[in-house]
């Protein structure tokens, strides 16, 4: 085996580590090795190998890593987790029972029949359109249309 396969292998070592951790941190080490093993391929002595993953490591820190940790934030550190309610938000809605001024009523929407209060406080009254602004936990907020 010689050593720009070790190298290579090393870097492989490396992406099955990151697999198993979060950070994108180990990856960068795999970036290295891979420059590592490209000057060892080119026949240079072991010292330029070393500078060379010493380099690739450093450069992909400052410039793979900070990409990576921006998509996989918006990917895995949203902070509100988006649900099935969240596809109603904008939708018309009916009036199905009066919507008592400050208080409650109900109205259908889909199919489907939710207790609703209006946002800004005025009656609704059954048979009215009205828009969905918002919910909290499974009441709706509407607004007349």
């Amino acid at each position: 085996m010689t050593i720009w396969q070790i190298w290579l292998l090393v870097a492989a070592v490396f992406v099955v580590i990151e697999i198993f951790t979060s950070g994108f941190a180990v990856a960068c080490f795999s970036v290295g090795c891979v420059f590592g093993a490209i000057l060892a391929a080119c026949d240079l002595s072991l010292t330029w190998q070393v500078v060379a993953f010493a380099i690739g490591t450093f450069l992909s820190f400052i410039l793979i890593r900070p990409v990576v940790m921006r998509y996989l934030d918006k990917k895995t550190n949203d902070n509100h987790i988006k649900t099935n309610m969240d596809n109603i938000i904008g939708k018309t809605a009916v009036v199905t029972e009066r919507i008592e001024g400050n208080g409650y009523g109900r109205v259908k929407i889909d199919g489907d029949d939710w207790k609703a209060q209006t946002a800004d406080g005025a009656a609704a009254e059954v048979g009215e359109k009205v828009r969905i602004e918002s919910f909290e936990s499974i009441i709706l907020t509407v607004k007349k249309l």
